[in-house]
């Protein structure tokens, strides 16, 4: 099964997906916010055409920690994601998620207008990123590259 991520904000919702074993996320797309009814059934379309059994949503935390208005309204909209679509759903901090996201666009060399169209779903990716990363073992987090080597004599 696959994870959503999410990216909630008050006019879109990036959206990133991550791989069947749970090791990279993609974006995927971004959701124009018109009302709730038909934020939650564009999410229940793309939790069922990618078969995915859990949504992590980006929790906007305030530099110090604390919680603000938008971590609320984040909170409030993931027991509503939960309720609705009957999959489990985890909040994640994702403080400097969307800093992250456009100095990776600028590096890129993108075009202002194309940032302007994926910024969310780039920054949807990071948050979902960074919530794989810390869910993996640390043992398998990094490559050895003795691994494949077999020194045994002969």
């Amino acid at each position: 099964m696959r994870t959503l991520g999410l990216d909630f904000g008050t006019k879109t919702i990036g959206v990133a997906v991550s791989d069947g074993l749970g090791l990279t996320a993609q974006g995927v797309t971004t959701i124009r916010r018109t009302s709730l009814k038909a934020d939650l059934a564009a999410l229940a379309t793309l939790a069922r055409e990618y078969e995915a059994d859990r949504v992590v949503i980006g929790l906007p935390l305030n530099m110090d920690g604390s919680e603000g208005p938008r971590a609320e309204a984040s909170r409030k909209f993931a027991d509503t994601v939960a309720q609705s679509l009957g999959i489990q759903v985890e909040l994640v901090d994702e403080r400097l998620s969307t800093v992250a996201a456009t100095r990776t666009l600028l590096e890129a060399d993108v075009s202002r207008a194309r940032r302007k169209e994926v910024i969310d779903q780039v920054a949807a990716q990071f948050i979902l990123q960074g919530w794989l990363d810390a869910r993996r073992p640390a043992d398998t987090a990094a490559y050895h590259a003795d691994d494949d080597y077999d020194d045994s004599e002969p």
